[in-house]
């Protein structure tokens, strides 16, 4: 990206936020309820990026997502995690041959189930990033210990964990590192509604101090009830729904209400006629795996980003399902498959598009999870491993540091509990810095940042 576009991002977003500082403390509200209005296409460049955020609610078992396949600790592997152990000779058909060797001549397979991933990886458009997790600043097990560094608050909790993970800031963060990196790249879109968009449930990573997360269906966008078919089979009910929705109103609450429709109406407008106007791409997604289809209309989203106006844009979709104490050996391979199998056909999807090296998504989590069994599963942990994918992506190898297959090992804080030694400030700032920020405007995105010596990590191009 240009400086003089990184310039212009900037200063779009402290012109914004300097406008909304002036709302007082009294209106917080303002912040958000200011970014209905659409951005200055002023400075543009004239490519395309886009990131695409994966989450797994829950905290996915990343100790049968990549597991251990030389026999020395596989072995190790098998005794730690006993009745939830995937059996070695599954292991073959999905074993990793990076092209950097990992050290003392390891090797890890992937879950037999994740076949399109493995093709991916083979390929080198999957790179599989070790021991990613949340963290204040880097920490050593000694330190953990002692207590003698800040660590992310109520590390094992769900909610917490998920704040820290899309935010980095506690429960109860109005603004996430997805929407910040929007609030800098609003300024390349015509039209800023389209630069985060949703395809899950609400999620605060995608949410800015500027940027409005924009949420969809599956399906596509949702109209407003009673504008698609006449309400009680009557035109005029809809045409008067209608003038009471957009007519402006003299009162602040009641403008912001009616601007907040209007965006709506029109949101839902632009885009349902941008998908009609340029069909989705021919790759097959498969229809019932939820995964599959919410990237489908990602895939159909970035097809129509011409007639949207659209030149930065930011996605979320998510999956759940990943919480199992319980039932693990039945219900974890499927899970991965579905995972897996969307993300091949996303990747296929951009490829036929001719924008693989201009779109690149990630997996996220709440947590990894325990390597010692409980029985049938495994408990909340910290560490995790997880995917990068992409044409951009320095595929085929591992990035960080594998940790010991150990349970009081050097990396592990109590039941085969990893600790980080990958933050998802660092991996943020990758992403972040790939997308076009400077590292002037890090801080803006990852306001821990400073904390790392090491900000890109080097697995986008």
């Amino acid at each position: 990206m240009s400086q003089a576009f990184q310039r212009s991002t900037r200063r779009a977003f402290l012109q914004r936020s300097s406008l909304m500082s002036m709302a007082g403390a009294a209106a917080p509200w303002a912040l958000n309820l200011a970014t209905l209005g659409e951005a200055a296409a002023a400075g543009a460049p004239t490519d395309y990026k886009a990131l695409v955020c994966l989450f797994m609610y829950g905290g996915n078992d990343h100790g049968n997502t990549l597991i251990p396949f030389d026999n020395s600790n596989y072995a190790a592997y098998q005794r730690i995690r006993g009745a939830v152990a995937i059996p070695q000779a599954n292991l073959a058909a999905t074993a990793l041959t990076p092209t950097v060797a990992l050290p003392d001549a390891r090797q890890m397979a992937l879950a037999p189930t994740m076949g399109g991933l493995k093709t991916l990886f083979d390929a080198g458009r999957m790179g599989v990033l070790l021991n990613v997790g949340t963290l204040i600043q880097p920490t050593t097990l000694a330190q953990y210990k002692a207590k003698s560094v800040p660590l992310p608050p109520k590390l094992f909790s769900h909610n917490d964990q998920q704040s820290v993970w899309q935010s980095s800031l506690p429960e109860g963060a109005t603004s996430g590192w997805g929407g910040r990196i929007g609030d800098l790249l609003l300024s390349s879109n015509s039209q800023s509604t389209f630069t985060c968009i949703n395809v899950s449930s609400n999620a605060v990573y995608m949410s800015g101090q500027n940027a409005v997360q924009y949420q969809v269906g599956s399906g596509g966008p949702v109209a407003v009830r009673g504008f698609g078919a006449p309400i009680y089979g009557s035109a005029a009910c809809s045409t008067a729904l209608r003038t009471l929705m957009t007519t402006t109103r003299p009162h602040l609450m009641q403008a912001e209400h009616v601007r907040i429709a209007a965006r709506a109406i029109d949101a839902q407008a632009a885009l349902g006629s941008a998908l009609t106007t340029v069909p989705a791409p021919a790759t097959v997604f498969d229809s019932s795996n939820p995964l599959a289809t919410q990237l489908a209309l990602v895939a159909h989203m970035i097809a129509a980003r011409s007639p949207l106006g659209a030149k930065r844009q930011v996605f979320f979709v998510s999956m759940g399902g990943f919480d199992l104490h319980d039932f693990m050996p039945s219900k974890h391979p499927g899970l991965l498959s579905q995972v897996s199998d969307a993300l091949k056909s996303f990747y296929d999807a951009t490829v036929e598009m001719g924008v693989a090296n201009q779109v690149t998504a990630f997996t996220a989590s709440d947590f990894g999870r325990t390597l010692a069994n409980n029985g049938d599963g495994s408990d909340h942990g910290w560490g995790s491993h997880h995917f990068v994918v992409g044409g951009a992506v320095q595929g085929g190898r591992f990035w960080g540091t594998l940790p010991q297959t150990a349970v009081n090992g050097t990396e592990d804080v109590g039941q085969g509990r990893l600790l980080p030694t990958t933050s998802v400030d660092q991996m943020a700032a990758t992403l972040a810095t790939w997308m076009g920020v400077s590292a002037t405007d890090l801080p803006l995105v990852v306001p821990g940042i400073g904390n790392f010596s090491q900000r890109n990590l080097g697995w986008l191009a």
